[in-house]
């Protein structure tokens, strides 16, 4: 087995160029196999991380036809003024499940302090947003009933406007900021937190009072929607319906009439992503199997190349009393080690690539095994299959024609 080995290299050093290109073909399919699988999984469990961080009992109600798209955030489609605080009311007594319930209002506004002004999610909404939501300050506080009650000119910033606006977060504490000619006090920073159930920034959020906003800077009555926080018991499909039932009611909608809200939760929005990424592990299947059959054919074509130059030394490996099987397993060896070579490089760079992209797009480093080895094993039975007419074509050698001829 030494000696066949010996010979499977030393012929393959060869012919460094035709076993680099047939080997390029299984490296690439080996790294398509493995890195697009390793970074499906690790934003499927970045996506179940963020999730867990909204609860899984997060509920939401909310104006307009909410519409996700596979690597985007929420677009809102047909947005309506008809969501109330008699709505958000009647879902908070209705549904015998809630816990807590923060109605808000989500508006895009331009955020200015000093000569710099940048564009921020404005988000008008209850103290009670701080335990439906799990929003917890990093600095400061958040908003408060006497915040409420008093209408008072205050807001909380999101992560990364405080630094965009103030560098750290600490330094925006008591500072003010204008919204148009409305100046707001900074009474706390929050906590990084990514993207909400809608797929919003959360970081690029400012919060102020409800009332704040209704009366002091909008004087509008309409409402964005309600976050309800459930209870760990409850029925979420029937929440669903329950609450569906009440808005259409609320909102005069006739049988056959599209719903001008939209009734969603967590978990909706982690099936989507997990229908996106799932597309995304299907395309990298695609890929990879394309990768390999050029590899295959990359590799069988340079067997047979191997077979007709060496028909001397195959000639007097059998005069010299090797058999048929020898020669095809000498053959199959050299093909299996050739794709072997090309896996393991295609799996190392893709662990690799795999790595820095976690690292750079702030994902969970996922390894799976199972995936290492089955591209492994996949590169091998490719070898295998690629080489058996090669090998088969090799024993087929005369020995007395070939001695004759060279």
């Amino acid at each position: 087995m030494l000696l066949s080995i010996k010979i499977a290299l030393a012929s393959l050093r060869a012919h460094r160029l035709r076993t680099l290109l047939a080997m390029l073909g299984v490296m690439l399919g080996a790294l398509a196999l493995t890195g697009v699988q390793h970074i499906s999984r690790a934003m499927l469990l970045k996506a179940e991380q963020e999730t867990a961080k909204l609860g899984s009992n997060l509920f939401m109600a909310r104006t307009g036809q909410l519409a996700f798209r596979p690597g985007r955030s929420g677009r809102v489609r047909h947005e309506a003024t008809t969501f109330t605080l008699q709505d958000a009311r009647d879902l908070a007594r209705a549904l015998p499940a809630v816990r807590k319930s923060a109605p808000f209002v989500s508006v895009t506004l331009p955020i200015r302090s000093g000569n710099l002004s940048i564009n921020c999610q404005l988000v008008a909404t209850w103290p009670d947003y701080r335990w439906v939501r799990n929003a917890v300050p990093e600095v400061g506080r958040f908003l408060s009933a006497a915040d409420e009650n008093r209408r008072a000119r205050v807001c909380v910033l999101g992560a990364s406007i405080a630094r965009r606006l103030f560098g750290r977060s600490r330094a925006a504490l008591g500072q003010p900021v204008f919204f148009h000619r409305a100046m707001l006090r900074v009474v706390g920073v929050m906590q990084p937190k990514g993207a909400d159930i809608a797929g919003a920034d959360q970081d690029e959020q400012v919060f102020v009072p409800m009332d704040t906003y209704l009366r002091r800077m909008s004087n509008q009555t309409w409402l964005s929607g309600v976050y309800l926080q459930l209870g760990d018991e409850a029925d979420i499909s029937a929440a669903k319906q329950s609450a569906a039932e009440i808005l259409r009611r609320n909102h005069r909608i006739g049988p056959g009439e599209e719903d001008d809200f939209s009734v969603l939760t967590a978990k909706d929005t982690m099936e989507v992503q997990q229908q996106a990424l799932n597309l995304v592990g299907t395309l990298g299947l695609i890929s990879s199997s394309v990768s390999f059959t050029v590899g295959g054919l990359g590799i069988l074509s340079i067997m047979v190349l191997l077979v007709r130059a060496r028909r001397l030394e195959i000639g007097v490996r059998r005069a010299v009393g090797a058999r048929r099987r020898d020669i095809v397993g000498q053959f199959l060896l050299e093909a299996a080690m050739m794709a072997m070579a090309g896996g393991l490089s295609g799996v190392g760079l893709a662990l690799g690539l795999v790595l820095l992209v976690c690292r750079i797009g702030g994902l969970p480093y996922v390894f799976e095994p199972s995936l290492v080895l089955l591209a492994l094993a996949g590169s091998a039975l490719l070898g295998l299959v690629a080489g058996a007419y090669p090998a088969w074509q090799a024993a087929q050698v005369e020995i007395l024609e070939v001695l004759k001829s060279e």
